[in-house]
């Protein structure tokens, strides 16, 4: 597993990570407590050393099962990405006060455990509360008690991206970036580097389409945001299907699957075109079964896709694709 440096922690992470939304059992399918310290631990054995999650992923779950396996581990330890600011309790504009900034994460370290937390992020607040600055302000006084080593910014839109680089303190964004959504290359990429900024990449599958095995029978559990929320009827369409109608994804995946290489899978070849951009420092695929972390963490040993792919693929997106997308981009 190759590594690539973190911005301001001094710490190197794996350059594909593990995305810990699905094992905490909030809008995808219930994942066994058991399988899920096995898709951490299976996902540690491959080399992966970035671990995100957030608190409101099944209310504490998920990071508790983070906290768990971590301490079931006696080497090196990982690095641990959260994120706060969607909390039901107190909820609303009051979970960006200091105080409920601090409650809420001193619960996470709780749960997590060690001696503070490696990083915490914005969990795509309003654009009104980044705006203000204030909850960097929050942050940085969080950071300054020892409750947190570095904080970031998970975001929606490159509007609310370009509202984080104003802050100089910052150490990461976490943004929706695949084959599908390819914005960020133009607008963020360059001042990123230039600010030494990291960048966490999700949604790397588009939710699952860029594995290419979805067909118009697959049907999703009620409780699947795949289900639920296609139209954005629950949250940020963005965040099911990178914002693409299910249909038109799709058809879409079939035009694709004509311009991958044919000694990769569809899921390989859209990871590995994640990692050529210098910019990204690590990808937050998520998993289901044990198996599929090992499968994700092998796309750090594949070669770099050829330009003229890469040439294509942006012709592809902005053709076929870019017309297509719904919701804050």
């Amino acid at each position: 597993m190759r590594a690539r440096e973190f911005a301001r922690t001094g710490r190197a992470v794996s350059e594909v990570g593990l995305g810990c939304w699905q094992i905490g059992c909030r809008d995808w399918p219930d994942i066994d407590e058991t399988v899920a310290l096995r898709i951490l631990h299976r996902a540690y054995d491959a080399g992966i050393r970035f671990f995100d999650t957030a608190d409101i992923y099944g209310d504490g779950h998920s990071e508790s099962l983070v906290g768990k396996f971590l301490s079931e581990i006696h080497d090196e330890r990982p690095f641990v990405a959260t994120k706060l600011g969607q909390a039901s309790e107190p909820g609303g504009d009051a979970n960006y006060r200091l105080d409920t900034m601090r409650d809420h994460a001193t619960g996470s370290l709780q749960r997590i455990g060690g001696d503070a937390l490696d990083l915490i992020q914005l969990h795509c607040i309003p654009v009104e509360q980044l705006r203000s600055g204030e909850v960097f302000s929050h942050l940085q006084t969080l950071r300054s008690e020892g409750l947190i080593l570095s904080y970031g910014a998970s975001v929606e839109s490159m509007e609310e991206a370009e509202l984080c680089l104003a802050d100089p303190e910052i150490s990461s964004l976490q943004i929706i970036f695949n084959i599908f959504r390819q914005k960020p290359i133009d607008i963020l990429f360059e001042r990123a580097q230039e600010k030494n900024l990291s960048l966490i990449i999700r949604l790397p599958l588009a939710s699952g389409l860029l594995a290419g095995k979805f067909t118009t029978e697959t049907v999703f559990a009620e409780d699947d945001h795949r289900n639920f929320n296609r139209d954005g009827q629950a949250f940020n369409v963005g965040e099911t299907f990178a914002g693409l109608a299910f249909e038109k994804g799709l058809g879409l995946v079939e035009e694709l699957r004509e311009l991958l290489p044919v000694d990769m899978t569809m899921a390989q070849a859209a990871q590995r075109w994640i990692l050529d951009h210098e910019a990204v420092t690590t990808i937050i695929t998520g998993a289901s079964r044990p198996e599929q972390a090992a499968e994700n963490a092998s796309v750090s040993d594949l070669p770099p896709l050829p330009p003229s792919l890469h040439e294509r693929l942006s012709r592809f997106y902005q053709g076929h694709v870019r017309p297509h997308i719904r919701g804050p981009y």
